[in-house]
């Protein structure tokens, strides 16, 4: 087991009516709020005018930003970055899932300097400061709401790409599973998957971590047991607590503890199809993760036989581990296949290309530009 450092700087607040706290926090940093959400389900979900209720009965100045996108992209952060830094804000209220949190985290550090979010991105910068960040969530799946990451894209150079740094770990993170009852079938299904992937991302990993290991098996578990019945009562707050809780610790460090890092080539690859195709993040690992096991299984048979026994409960050859991740996935209806987003003008050449482009590739099993056609007729 490696050394490490255990160290997580943000407060979460979790449970049935969490919220009532949300005023007295915002207050201890000031009066000029930056609220950053995304479209209209937040207002269509009563959420916002809760929020703003709060804000108002501490007489809170409010710059609102209403344009994330389900996949953020550059553009957008340095927009918002402008209008927080000309109001002299003292603290961004973030509320949403992933795509709206990780832009907040990028304005955070943004709002401080002169220079776009992407000269972070493409490390020409480094960031000094942060203006606070309180993260309310409304989408159990990425669990960024407890970690110092954050993924954007740029199509003006056809990247998307993460960057991380302690200064973008939220202060407070605000997770009421309430708040996740209006998220549809679909997107909830896609969060399930995506805890699991990042889960999946640490078990292939550089370092052995016993203990972590079996947190992995242990939240995964959790997930597969409590995903799919939730799928059929989208209303039942004991399993959609039971998935927020699990989003969270997926990729709030506890996995990663005694290892030198998580492997992150399949996602790599997913962030692929979502620059390209506007593919929900956690459709696009689905799609890539029994591909990337297929291509795998003869470099690392030992390893994925011993997640797949793990996960169920049985000993499963390297075949029958795949197989069975692969029937998970399909049983919650996510798409194992590109093909089953039925995306017109998918072209194999383009995403080679954007693949070189974004030098795809895994920490620990390295991926190669001579790999990448092969995992291509994989996925698709």
């Amino acid at each position: 087991m490696e050394n490490f450092i255990a160290h997580n700087p943000t407060a979460l607040h979790f449970g049935k009516n969490v919220l009532r706290d949300l005023g007295s926090i915002i207050n201890a940093y000031g009066k000029k709020v930056l609220l950053v959400y995304g479209k209209e389900s937040v207002k269509k979900s009563g959420l916002y005018d809760q929020i703003i209720k709060y804000l108002q009965e501490i007489n809170c100045e409010v710059y609102e930003i209403s344009s994330i996108k389900p996949n953020p992209i550059v553009q957008d952060v340095d927009a918002a970055a402008k209008v927080g830094r000309d109001n002299n804000v003292n603290v961004i209220l973030a509320v949403g899932g992933g795509s709206v949190i990780d832009s907040a985290k990028m304005i955070s550090i943004t709002i401080p300097v002169q220079h776009s979010a992407w000269d972070f991105m493409s490390h020409k910068a480094k960031p000094h400061k942060a203006i606070p960040l309180v993260a309310v969530l409304t989408l159990a799946a990425t669990g960024t709401e407890m970690n110092p990451f954050a993924v954007i894209s740029n199509h003006d150079v056809l990247v998307k790409d993460g960057y991380g740094s302690p200064l973008l770990y939220p202060a407070h993170s605000f997770l009421d599973p309430q708040l996740t009852f209006s998220v549809p079938r679909n997107y909830t299904a896609y969060g399930v998957a995506d805890l699991i992937a990042h889960c999946f991302e640490a078990w292939f990993g550089v370092g052995e971590a016993s203990l972590s290991d079996r947190f992995v098996v242990s939240i995964v578990q959790e997930a597969m047991e409590s995903g799919p019945p939730l799928l059929n009562d989208l209303r039942n707050y004991s399993l959609r607590e039971k998935i927020m809780y699990s989003a969270t610790m997926a990729l709030n460090g506890l996995t990663l503890h005694g290892r030198i890092s998580g492997d992150w080539g399949v996602h790599s690859i997913g962030h692929i199809l979502s620059l390209l195709y506007d593919i929900p993040h956690g459709a696009s690992l689905t799609i890539v993760y029994p591909a990337w096991l297929r291509f795998m299984k003869n470099r690392i048979p030992e390893r994925i036989s011993l997640l797949g026994s793990e996960l169920f409960r049985e000993t499963l050859s390297v075949d029958e581990a795949i197989s069975k991740i692969e029937a998970f996935f399909c049983s919650i209806n996510c798409p194992v296949r590109l093909s089953d987003m039925a995306i017109p003008n998918v072209q194999k050449e383009m995403i080679y290309k954007t693949m070189v482009n974004n030098k795809v590739s895994g920490v620990n099993l390295k991926l190669k530009e001579k790999d990448y056609n092969e995992l291509i007729e994989l996925f698709l």
